[in-house]
């Protein structure tokens, strides 16, 4: 049997307010997680969740290609302690699977070409 879904005081979006919303919440594991948008032509950094903008924004101030390090520090990550470090560069590489950024062979990122 199916439930119907959770709604604030019984006045919720409708499904197709839901559907236009940018990015969209998903669940994984029972988590509520923000979805990251492939990029299309003429989107901009914007609808993207804040934090992703921030690391966009990191890598186009830099002098060139840079590694998750440099990232972490431009955003204020503390990147002596590796288990913070590694949540940023699995969000670099969610940007490079989506076609936010561009990841080089020697393992630093950079904008689109």
């Amino acid at each position: 049997m199916r439930l119907p879904e959770p709604t604030l005081l019984g006045h919720g979006p409708t499904r197709q307010e839901r559907a236009s919303a940018a990015p969209v919440p998903g669940q994984v594991g029972g988590r509520a997680v923000m979805l990251i948008p492939h990029r299309e032509p003429g989107q901009e950094e914007g609808s993207l969740p804040w934090d992703y903008q921030r690391i966009i924004a990191a890598v186009q101030q830099a002098a060139g290609p840079v590694m998750a390090r440099e990232v972490g520090e431009a955003v204020g990550v503390d990147v002596s302690v590796r288990s913070k470090l590694e949540p940023l560069r699995s969000k670099l590489v969610r940007l490079v699977d989506r076609g936010w950024l561009r990841k080089l062979p020697d393992g630093r990122f950079t904008t689109r070409l």
